[in-house]
């Protein structure tokens, strides 16, 4: 990895502190050993949604003491996230649980908070959000369809059918995110799901056999009949909205010329870098950057040497 890209500020949700110490998961012992110390803090998550108390900057609510062995003992199971700064950190999905967490925040979906979040704290909500996800999706063997329990620290589950045992992993589906460019214009879209006014850069799944910079090319032609060229990596970003982690790249068109596929997209246009200038930008609610918290974002900063216009959200 060479030094400038190394040096880059991450994206949001994509904290290094978080120590996920994988040995340990296979020591029994030791996860109940962490989970039953006063120092242990617990991330809780209720249908997908993050505690954080609300009112002026939102923070994230982490439960330790008496408080969370009350919440861990209602729960079904906790899951093991690592360490920061040497205090362990736990995941428990509380959801359809009685529980007085009310009164300490807010449940909300962390994306209508994360730009306003330490880094850190994003990072952990995310992760914690991801991994509950996975294990209401996976309570059941997709091999027999036998019963799963849980094991080494929530990381894994295996089947309790004793001819079968399979084991099972969580997973994250890996989409290509790219600003598409040529010249000194860029090209955005609007998704057929998109709040009104918001265009952001192309985007899909990779599918299987396939290579990030091949999808970049597929998808691209796919949704807008433009072929691409130089395509280059520029950061990741881990979003469990539900289940992905998103590769972005940077794409040179060959050409002007592009189709939108109704199938695909709403709608999409050039837009030059003056066009783009937050000053320049309408301001009748027509037209709206991507989140503050999404990499589709920064790929366009980078892109156009300067911050970005107002998103959906502020």
């Amino acid at each position: 990895m060479s030094s400038a890209m190394s040096s880059r500020p991450r994206n949001p949700y994509s904290s290094a502190e978080i120590d996920r110490a994988s040995h340990e998961r296979e020591d029994d012992e030791r996860m109940i050993e962490l989970a039953s110390s006063g120092e242990a803090r617990f991330v809780p998550i209720d249908m997908e949604r993050n505690l954080v108390k609300k009112g002026g900057n939102p923070e994230a609510v982490f439960l330790q003491g008496m408080m969370a062995r009350a919440v861990v003992a209602s729960a079904d199971h906790h899951i093991f996230l690592g360490y920061v700064e040497g205090t362990p950190y736990f995941a428990v999905d509380v959801t359809g649980k009685e529980t007085p967490l009310g009164e300490m925040g807010e449940f909300v979906d962390l994306r209508q908070v994360g730009a306003l979040l330490f880094a850190r704290e994003g990072s952990i909500l995310a992760y914690a959000r991801g991994m509950t996800y996975w294990h209401r999706r996976h309570r059941y063997c997709g091999v027999c369809g036998a019963s799963t329990k849980v094991t080494r620290g929530g990381h894994v589950r295996i089947c309790t059918n004793e001819s079968c045992k399979t084991e099972h992993f969580p997973r994250t589906d890996p989409a290509v995110i790219m600003l598409v460019h040529h010249g000194d214009k860029c090209l955005l879209g609007r998704g057929k799901q998109f709040p009104k006014g918001m265009h952001s850069t192309l985007a899909g799944f990779v599918e299987p056999g396939e290579s990030f910079e091949d999808a970049v090319a597929r998808e691209v032609y796919e949704e807008v009949r433009v072929r691409v060229k130089n395509v280059t990596y520029r950061s990741s970003q881990p979003w469990p909205f539900p289940a992905s982690v998103m590769i972005g790249f940077h794409a040179e068109a060959e050409s002007l010329d592009f189709e939108v596929n109704l199938d695909e997209l709403a709608s999409a246009r050039w837009l030059s870098r003056e066009e783009l200038r937050p000053e320049n930008l309408p301001k009748d609610g027509s037209f709206f950057m991507p989140r503050r918290d999404s990499i589709a974002r920064r790929l366009i900063e980078e892109w156009l040497g300067h911050e970005a216009g107002p998103s959906i959200n502020g």
